[in-house]
């Protein structure tokens, strides 16, 4: 992912987490995220994006069941933004540092490269490119 803060790199857990991983693959090949914003902001939090819309509120016109979490919210976690049982569509967020959540979240990836660029971002800042690799 290339965003104006510089490039962030994350590993999708396809096995823990098919659907979502499916879904934000089959997103990024269509170019969804590409000039998205990331609209949301907590210090010490959570830096989130992928809603079209810029609010908070759209999405890809399409929801999908949450999946089991089996790991911790831990600095760096990729997780899908909800609101609420089995709304996750294409927001997502990641985690600043290690946070106590209910695993009402499913969680999709870590990063794994540029977590200095996830620690610069801000509400405004811009995904200019997401692109998927499989690197098996």
């Amino acid at each position: 992912m290339m965003t104006n803060k510089g490039e962030i790199v994350f590993t999708l857990f396809a096995e823990e987490a098919p659907i979502a991983t499916s879904n934000f693959v089959w997103l990024t090949q269509h170019k969804f995220y590409d000039g998205l914003t990331f609209h949301r902001y907590e210090p010490g939090f959570v830096i989130q994006g992928g809603d079209p819309d810029g609010n908070g509120t759209g999405g890809p016109g399409w929801k999908f069941r949450d999946e089991p979490v089996t790991r911790d919210y831990l600095v760096g976690t990729v997780a899908m933004a909800n609101a609420g049982p089995n709304t996750n569509g294409s927001q997502f967020f990641i985690m600043l540092k290690d946070t106590q959540l209910p695993k009402n979240y499913t969680i999709f990836g870590m990063v794994t490269i540029g977590l200095d660029v996830v620690q610069k971002l801000r509400a405004g800042d811009t995904m200019t490119k997401v692109t998927v690799e499989d690197v098996r």
